[in-house]
């Protein structure tokens, strides 16, 4: 019996949910994995859901590139890149030892306090806080997000962090975060695979699927086009303290 044929029509009515919200959070809210994450759980079981999640995401990471290619910042994502990929190395051998429920309290706590530290530290200086240019900390971000999306598909609040500190402007923002996402998720095609998280029958509910991706890409780009630049960095915020806070339960 095939995967699409045992689904309720429920659970396909939650996956096309789930590829709206993808798309959506590509080009225009990022932050939203912290809804379509667990959604995407309630299709399939969580183990074989990380594994059909991962070709939804390389599509709408596709439609981003595509769209924001010219305000990718290069210097950020240089920096950054080669520790990721280190990170993800890292969570593959960490899969065994270390599983997602415990190293999501530990990652939540870890970003409420840098995120408490980074809004005390604009609100100290007013806004005109000094965007972080040290090494290490791009270092720590990398490494952070490869390991973290790598293990439990939660690099999302790292990245949002790691942006915000950087007071891009919004389409520097998605268009960095795009090309990042991009070249982390197609860098774990290979380890998922092996780990047999990707299938013939898992990709072939992602392309079923795959149209929802597109309609929320659209959707994304058209809301991120009207939303103001303060309002926009207050969203991102709410979001990664959200976030946080859910990957604490």
């Amino acid at each position: 019996m095939s995967l699409i044929s045992t689904l309720a029509p429920w659970q396909w009515a939650l996956g096309v949910v789930c590829a709206l919200l993808v798309g959506l959070s590509k080009t225009g809210i990022l932050g939203l994995g912290i809804l379509f994450v667990p959604l995407f759980a309630l299709v399939l079981p969580a183990r074989m859901s990380t594994g059909a999640l991962l070709p939804l995401l390389i599509v709408g990471d596709a439609v981003a590139v595509i769209w924001y290619r010219r305000h990718a910042r290069w210097e950020h994502l240089l920096r950054l890149l080669p520790w990721a990929l280190a990170g993800i190395v890292a969570g593959f051998f960490a899969l065994g030892k270390i599983d997602d429920h415990q190293l999501r309290p530990i990652l939540g706590v870890m970003i409420l306090v840098l995120l408490a530290i980074s809004v005390w530290r604009d609100l100290a200086t007013r806004g005109k806080a000094e965007v972080p240019t040290t090494w290490w900390f791009a270092a720590v971000a990398g490494l952070l997000a490869g390991a973290t999306t790598m293990m439990a598909n939660a690099a999302g609040p790292i990245m949002l962090l790691y942006l915000l500190a950087m007071k891009l402007p919004k389409e520097e923002f998605i268009g960095t975060g795009a090309w990042f996402f991009a070249a982390v998720n197609w860098a774990k095609v290979p380890f998922s695979a092996g780990l047999g998280l990707i299938t013939g029958q898992s990709l072939l509910l992602d392309a079923t699927l795959a149209g929802g991706v597109l309609i929320g890409a659209v959707v994304g780009i058209l809301v991120a086009n009207r939303l103001p630049q303060r309002l926009f960095a207050v969203g991102m915020q709410v979001l990664t303290a959200a976030a946080a806070v859910l990957l604490l339960f």
